[in-house]
């Protein structure tokens, strides 16, 4: 009697634990599906912002990734002159703005020079006749990108700059003068020969397919390079 008692509230146990590790299992199947769709929903938001704030972060980098430079050499002489000559006066154009003017309307070519001559003078008579290169470019598309593009290659290279110079009349005196005009650094020093190619703009290949933008300038042996960076030279004689 008592063997089957015990037998009966053994049963009784076990179908009691079945019971409530059934619900258990329930509740935990629920509680993980629930978390499954709710960390599903917080992926797809997380990715829904990635790809929402991607493009914005990419909109608010604002700077240009890249820009061929086929400025001309005789583009480059002819608005340089005139930034030169004109400064100071109420006509004065800086040669970055006369060249992003002909580019902006020649698609950034500058392979015909008569169409570069008439696009720079168009500029140099509406400012001459007292309108501004701000209104004047205010709606001309690229205008801004050809002026950024240009600065980054040809910032600097011309503005103020003081040179010492023999003051007239009085012997081995000397005095510092303020001018106007090129001011790009020459490496080497000053009444020494060298010898140099007037290749800037060529072609080169090796590497990578591009024009060169450089002016290549060869001193004799002995002859001083100055610089203007930290570098080191080695000899490979």
């Amino acid at each position: 009697m008592k063997r089957i008692l015990f037998v009966n509230i053994l049963i009784l146990l076990v179908f009691a634990s079945v019971s409530y590790w059934a619900e258990e299992k329930e509740a935990l199947e629920a509680a993980v599906a629930e978390d499954t769709q709710s960390v599903k929903e917080n992926g797809k938001e997380i990715q829904k912002t990635r790809e929402k704030s991607q493009p914005e972060q990419e909109a608010g980098k604002d700077f240009i990734r890249w820009v061929d430079f086929g400025v001309s050499k005789f583009a480059m002489t002819e608005a340089y002159e005139y930034d030169r000559d004109t400064y100071g006066t109420d006509v004065h154009i800086g040669w970055i703005d006369l060249l992003a003017w002909t580019a902006a309307h020649t698609g950034g070519s500058f392979e015909n020079d008569r169409t570069v001559c008439q696009y720079m003078e168009s500029l140099e008579e509406k400012v001459s006749q007292g309108e501004e290169i701000s209104k004047l470019a205010k709606d001309l598309q690229y205008f801004s990108y050809y002026q950024e593009a240009y600065s980054a290659v040809l910032g600097g290279m011309v503005g103020e700059y003081e040179i010492e110079e023999p003051v007239e009349g009085e012997d081995g005196k000397k005095a510092w003068v303020k001018k106007y005009g090129l001011k790009a650094f020459n490496p080497i020093a000053k009444g020494f020969p060298y010898s140099d190619y007037d290749d800037f703009g060529v072609s080169r290949s090796y590497g990578y397919k591009r024009n060169h933008l450089g002016h290549d300038m060869m001193g004799q042996i002995g002859t001083p390079i100055i610089i203007l960076t930290r570098v080191r030279l080695e000899s490979n004689v």
